[in-house]
């Protein structure tokens, strides 16, 4: 781990639930999202006064009971109070994969409430450290234009290097990772299906390179699925996603009772009293 367990430590501790143990957990990008990513994050809006709507989608026969309802797909949408952005999750029957993993939550945002489409959107699968979520949403809130980009790329690199992650050798400028190599973050080609309103994000031709947008993921185990996953289309102001690289790379602890499996001997924890 990059830095004391204990810094930050907060005396308040909370009762655990179910008779399962509460630990402080480091570091946090290997923490998981202790198996309620959907909560702290619709909590958290909720908080800020977003509205939320939920989605289902599915099939109903005649005369058959509703505990046998086939629901194919159920989305639960959170539209900001100027309706400026909005945060959607859902795991749908045929779901949005980054790293071999579903999408959880979708989070976009417009220039103008009149546009019918999103500016640029960020995606994040489960087991995103849920810290790194809200204070991404938090921070997209407070923005006064959330669309439109206040500070350069090096702002992202600068976050996660205060926190002791390395700087790629071979891309000092676009890319690094922590100490342990199993968590990155990457300025560069996206995925395709991102959503972003740049038309070059459009472009297909192998020999044309579309504007690029940061990646980060975890793969703590070669060969295997990643961790989580998260990305950001090219549109993304820049300083909002060095808000999730600061949270994501920070050296505080955090409170979890599930712990990934595929982390759980990389993890530094101490129990809750």
């Amino acid at each position: 781990m990059e830095a004391p367990l204990y810094s930050d430590f907060s005396p308040q501790s909370p009762t655990p639930r179910g008779g399962q143990p509460v630990f402080w957990v480091g570091p946090r990008h290997l923490a998981g999202d202790d198996g309620c990513l959907y909560d702290l994050v619709a909590d958290t809006l909720a908080g800020l006064g977003w509205t939320s709507l939920t989605i289902v989608r599915g099939r109903h026969e005649p005369d058959e009971a509703p505990e046998d309802r086939q629901v194919l797909r159920s989305t639960v949408l959170h539209i900001s109070p100027d309706a400026l952005r909005w945060a959607q999750w859902g795991l749908a029957d045929e779901p949005f994969h980054l790293g071999e993993r579903p999408i959880a939550w979708q989070i976009s945002a417009r220039a103008e409430a009149s546009s019918p489409s999103a500016q640029w959107s960020a995606y994040f699968t489960r087991d995103v450290p849920g810290e790194a979520v809200v204070d991404f949403l938090v921070a997209l809130d407070a923005s006064a234009q959330p669309a439109l980009p206040l500070a350069g790329a090096e702002l992202v690199l600068d976050a996660v290097s205060a926190h002791g992650w390395f700087r790629d050798i071979d891309q000092p400028q676009a890319a690094a990772t922590d100490p342990t190599f199993t968590s990155h973050i990457r300025l560069g080609e996206v995925p395709i299906l991102i959503q972003d309103a740049d038309p070059r994000a459009l472009v297909s031709a192998g020999d044309v390179a579309g504007p690029a947008g940061w990646q980060a993921w975890a793969g703590p185990v070669l060969g295997a699925p990643c961790l989580w996953a998260a990305s950001f289309s090219a549109s993304v102001p820049h300083d909002l996603v060095a808000v999730f690289a600061a949270s994501l790379s920070s050296t505080a602890p955090v409170l979890r009772r599930v712990l990934p499996e595929a982390t759980q001997e990389r993890l530094l924890r101490a129990p809750v009293i």
